[in-house]
């Protein structure tokens, strides 16, 4: 078994598990830690030491761990769900400084996209794949023959004088009480718009809503196939997990 371990962390909750490479599955029990208050660089960096311990990873199993941000080059550049302070912050140094080990860090949204690609609904498709979260936000991740094309921030498209995200996903079709017809409409303009820009070969539909993806998924009229994600809510993690083996074997 090839292990590595996955990061996953998000406004309310830092999460993790060693995650089996060649499954793709966990291979121990994920464990959860509430996200500190502030949640500051150096705080939250000590709650992922404290999860790694938990977890028993040790110096030779490598180490991903999500950010809900863009990462360039290592670097956040700002940061909407955490403290303001981590606006460029070199993660790599933060975390290498606080752990003593060097970790990949990735974008929440691509990490999960990543997931679907190797080890879900995406697997062994080739061409252009569109893997979108749908919760609180719209997270996007674009994948170009298994090849990730980082920080697209999809969600974040101005449509019709609105930014995406504001009115098509899904923690909008809570906040306004959206019933499944609305919601897919809004929904279908947005996808109709990426289909567009970006002629995919899939749409690959996750975040914790694609669980029930027979009252919506239906609804929608477009050229290209559309499938709900396969890894639900283990996505972010295990495709952390597989960037971090796959860096460290460069």
């Amino acid at each position: 078994m090839t292990l590595a371990c996955g990061i996953d962390i998000g406004g309310s909750g830092v999460k993790g598990a060693l995650v089996d490479l060649e499954t793709g599955t966990y291979s121990s029990e994920s464990v959860v830690i509430e996200t500190p208050t502030p949640a500051t660089p150096d705080s939250v960096a000590q709650v992922c030491g404290d999860l790694l311990h938990q977890l028993g990873v040790t110096d030779d199993i490598p180490v991903g761990i999500t950010f809900p941000a863009p990462i360039i080059h290592g670097r956040v550049p700002f940061m909407a769900n955490l403290d303001p302070t981590w606006a460029g912050i070199d993660v790599v140094e933060l975390m290498d400084r606080h752990l003593g080990r060097t970790i990949v860090a990735l974008n929440d949204a691509d990490a999960a996209g990543l997931g679907e690609a190797i080890y879900g609904a995406a697997k062994d498709v080739p061409g252009v794949v569109i893997v979108t979260t749908l919760g609180t936000g719209i997270g996007s991740a674009i994948i170009n023959d298994g090849v990730l094309i980082p920080n697209s921030e999809l969600g974040h498209l101005e449509i019709d004088g609105h930014d995406a995200e504001t009115q098509a996903s899904a923690g909008q079709k809570t906040a306004q009480k959206l019933d499944w017809v609305t919601w897919a409409g809004r929904l279908q303009r947005y996808y109709s718009h990426v289909e567009m820009l970006f002629s995919p070969d899939l749409f690959v539909i996750g975040g914790g809503v694609s669980a029930n993806h027979e009252k919506f998924l239906p609804l929608l009229n477009l050229r290209t196939p559309t499938v709900p994600a396969k890894l639900r809510n283990t996505a972010g993690i295990v495709g952390a997990a597989y960037e971090a083996a796959r860096a460290a074997h460069k």
